[in-house]
Parts: C-alpha cells; structure tokens; sequence
C-alpha cells in the first residue's frame, strides 16, 4: 500500500510542478521518457510532445533568460530524456549520444530549428515591412534607359541615394499603409518585394543592373541593402509582460487564417516583443438579446482562445508570426495577448 501511494504522489508530482512565475507545469498525456532527434524535427514539435503548454519549453529544461537568447543547440541523433530531480519535478536532460548512423560529412552547427525553416525563410530575406521612417532616405531609381518603361533581369536602373559602399539590392514597391485599428497610427508600411539588383557604377545617380525581377519594376520604385536578418537561436517562450496586440494582416491579402498562416500583428521591437515569443491568439465576440423588458441588448462574451502564434520576425512597430495551433480561422482584429 505505501509503495502504491508513493507511486501515485510521484506521478502526481511529476504531472503538475511550479515554473518560474509559479504557475503549475503540466506534462503532455503519454509525454514520452525519452525522445530520438531526428532530421526534421523542431523546438516547437518536440516540445509538445513533452508540455501540454510548449511555450513553457524552458522551464522543464531549467533555462535562466540568456540561455534563452542563446540555447545550447539541439542536434539529429542527440536524446531527450524526461526525469525527475530529488523533489519528484520533471525536467529535461540531453544525452549527446548520436544514435543516427552518418553516411556523408554535414556541419555540426546546424542544430533543429525553432519552427520549420522553409515556412518562413522568404520572410527573412524579403523586405516585407517598411519602417515610418525608412522611406525618407530610401534608395530611389530615378530613370531608366530611354527605350524602357519597365525593367526585368539584365536591364539597367538610375538609382539616386544609393549608399556607394552597398552592391546587392533588393527592389520593392511602397504598398499600403499598416496602422494600429485602435490609435489609427501608420506603424510601416507594405513592401512589394520585386527582385534584386546590384550597383555597378556608383556617382550622384548610380548606375544598376536589375538581377532578378518578379514583376515589372520602373522609375520610383525604391530599393534596400540586401541584409538578410540572421537567424538567431530561439526558443519558444512566452512574453514575461503582459502583450495586448491585434492581428492587422494575413500574409497573401486575404482576412482569414489557419495554421501555418503568416500573420502580422500591431506591435514589435520598440514595445519589447522579440523572437521566439509565443502569443495566445483570441477573440472578442458580442450577442445581441433582448432583456426582461424585451428590449435589445449586447451581450459582451469574455474573450476566447483561437490559436497560437509563434513570433519569428519582428520591426520596430510590428511583427510576423507563424500560426502554430488554430481552433478554426484567424481573423484580423483578433488579439494576440500574453498565454
């Protein structure tokens, strides 16, 4: 009987413990004790094996804020293990016995990935946002060769505030304004990313040849130093502040999304959201009744839960996620708020 207790408080324990913000830690049903990495997997994948919340992904690993930003990497063929310490709490621990056979070399920096890589690699390199600011000194093209309205891949471009000691460039076309549905302030703008070119003469007005060109691209058109953001180790977390931002677009222009949807939502660097953050994706709804008097009336519903987001990018105003849970559609003006 003793040891059959033991045994239940040892689960129990094991099922519920306290994360750094003292809020109970609950392990996924058939979390498995140990976990083989294979090519493929993700941070956010593996998580939701061990945590019914994956956002709590280092707090059973026991992380400290800088492992955070910078975790130690996870590699195909690396264990999991899933323990308890002397308390009974569970926590993760890495076994770096690789249980994969290697038949070719590869790099051993390239650790899994937080969310799937191919997902959201356009929006890493593309300028997609546009800050308030960034257009004023914006390289411009100016003018084109004299028998040409639009350029494709080969032609020439005059480019006028060209930086001289830049040579690739991306091309994009100023798109429609993104503001806060609440204040109505202008936090950036769409970016219609064109193609690519690069500076080969420079002067007042630097001569460009166009690389590549997914539309036709023309005079007024404006262009910016091809710097790719790195992509910086992240784990998913939640926000240590309370978030209350709203879905402003849906990547493709439409209105809804579901899972594996790219959305932009109405806050960024400048209000402390950063990569990695994961985002509670809610809605407000009203009904419409009538009371005893059979008057009409609205009814405000607390706001619901429609899904997660998984902050991959972000600007100074607004950020890009991926939608890695959805119960339904996402819909702009949903919020995205602190899990």
């Amino acid at each position: 009987m003793i040891r059959i207790m033991s045994a239940f408080l040892l689960a129990l324990v094991g099922t519920l413990c306290c994360t750094a913000n003292g809020q109970e830690l609950q392990l996924a049903d058939r979390a498995p004790q140990r976990h083989i990495v294979v090519p493929g997997d993700t941070l956010w994948g593996i998580s939701s094996k061990f945590l019914k919340n994956p956002w709590e992904w280092p707090a059973i690993w026991r992380m400290n804020r800088d492992e955070i930003r910078n975790p130690h990497r996870i590699y195909p063929g690396d264990v999991i293990v899933l323990e308890r310490d002397g308390d009974g709490r569970p926590r993760l621990r890495l076994e770096t016995v690789r249980l994969i056979p290697r038949i070719y070399a590869e790099s051993t920096d390239q650790g899994i990935p937080a969310i799937p890589p191919n997902v959201i690699k356009p929006f890493l390199s593309d300028p997609l946002i546009v800050e308030v600011h960034g257009l004023q000194n914006a390289a411009r093209i100016v003018a084109t060769p004299e028998d040409r309205v639009y350029l494709g891949s080969g032609d020439r471009a005059y480019v006028a505030n060209a930086n001289p000691d830049v040579r690739d460039w991306q091309v994009y076309r100023s798109g429609k304004a993104l503001r806060d549905p609440r204040s109505n302030e202008i936090l950036g703008y769409q970016a219609y990313y064109l193609g690519t070119a690069r500076q080969v003469d420079s002067a007042a007005v630097a001569t460009f040849e166009i690389l590549t060109a997914r539309e036709e691209i023309g005079r007024g058109d404006r262009l910016l130093p091809a710097v790719p953001p790195s992509l910086v180790p992240y784990l998913p977390h939640k926000p240590d502040f309370a978030v209350d931002a709203v879905v402003i677009g849906v990547y493709g222009g439409v209105d809804t999304a579901g899972r594996g949807s790219i959305v932009s939502i109405s806050r960024g660097s400048l209000d402390g959201i950063e990569i990695g953050h994961v985002l509670a994706l809610e809605r407000n709804r009203t009904i419409r009744e009538r009371d005893e008097d059979d008057r009409k009336i609205v009814v405000q519903i607390p706001p619901y839960r429609v899904g997660l987001l998984f902050v991959f990018r972000t600007f100074e105003r607004i950020s890009y996620g991926l939608i890695v849970q959805a119960e339904g559609t996402i819909e702009v003006n949903d919020f995205a708020r602190t899990p």
